[in-house]
């Protein structure tokens, strides 16, 4: 009989529960998004979000089951985010997820949000060949390691400020896109010619990442030039995106020399990135992992596979939600 994790992620602005077996097959998934909540503020409105959670969270758990066809009896175990993300959010999961450890007499483990990301690569099918490198680029993270299996992480850089997604969300809303602002930038840029120079911050320094002055340039832009072609302004910061991030993934690899490179995140969604990181790997004959766009933003599915992880390995951590949760702490 087949066992399957319960995952649970509610770390941001998503309700996300998922049935997700040891190969990485997923057996029900279902996601409550808060969009409409959220999008008349600009932005994640943190308190709003951990009361849509609260309502959201245990009728998903019980439709993924029910949709899943599996009771208590079927787990091996329950996985739900600790961190990082907005404190309210975590608490809402953790205390779910402790309840139903009760109730259900199942072990409940305390998942890394960046650590389901990595693995949510795999969802489905196995892609990943180790060593590899990986890059995660997302509404709150960017960072840069290297993988000697699933487990053993070696972080190389991070961002010193906003993240690519943020900066993404911010633009977005700059010219007036809406949110989520990444599928919108991605859109307009298409439509658009990078005519504009703006800066690549730390493009050639090593493996830190810093956003917020492309951001701020991009502000200065519109601000002395309210005439400018919204598209073109998408295309060139979008632009400066890629070629800051191609930069770092081919710096990585040509030092660590992985077998794959992996790129996970929400903005592993963008059609410009995964055009450019197929080229990168292409040139050093490696293998290019990028999970299908529907795991690449946040999802129980990615926390339920690295549940699996923290099993195989013994390590339950604590369930106190950490919202600066590093990727180095399992």
């Amino acid at each position: 009989m087949t066992e399957y994790v319960l995952g649970i992620e509610s770390s941001c602005d998503d309700t996300s529960v998922a049935l997700v077996a040891k190969d990485g097959s997923v057996k029900a998934i279902k996601t409550v998004s808060q969009y409409e909540i959220h999008n008349a503020h600009g932005g994640v409105y943190p308190e709003l979000a951990s009361r849509a959670h609260l309502e959201a969270i245990l009728p998903t758990i019980q439709s993924v089951m029910e949709d899943g066809e599996v009771t208590p009896a079927d787990l091996k175990a329950i996985g739900v985010t600790r961190g990082p993300g907005l404190i309210g959010s975590l608490l809402i999961g953790l205390s779910t997820a402790e309840a139903l450890s009760m109730g259900w007499n199942l072990p409940v483990y305390g998942v890394n949000h960046l650590r389901g990301h990595m693995r949510s690569v795999d969802l489905e099918q196995t892609r990943t060949e180790y060593p590899a490198v990986v890059m995660l680029v997302s509404g709150g993270h960017t960072l840069v390691a290297e993988l000697k299996d699933p487990w053993s992480y070696r972080l190389l850089g991070t961002t010193r400020d906003d993240s690519v997604g943020e900066s993404y969300d911010k633009v977005a809303r700059m010219l007036g896109l809406g949110m989520p602002g990444g599928p919108a930038i991605d859109a307009a840029a298409k439509r658009g010619t990078p005519v504009l120079r703006l800066p690549r911050p730390m493009k050639n320094d090593g493996y830190e990442f810093s956003f917020s002055g492309l951001k701020s340039s991009v502000a200065r832009h519109i601000e002395k030039h309210p005439e400018v072609s919204l598209d073109d302004m998408a295309a060139s910061f979008v632009a400066a995106c890629m070629d800051v991030l191609i930069a770092k993934a081919e710096r990585a690899v040509t030092e660590c020399r992985p077998k794959s490179l992996i790129i996970v995140g929400g903005v592993a969604a963008s059609p410009q990135l995964r055009d450019g990181m197929a080229q990168l790997a292409q040139d050093h004959g490696i293998s290019l992992c990028l999970p299908p766009i529907k795991w690449a933003t946040d999802n129980g599915a990615m926390i339920g596979l690295a549940t699996w992880d923290y099993i195989e390995k013994g390590i339950k951590p604590d369930l106190i939600p950490k919202p600066n949760l590093n990727l180095e702490t399992p």
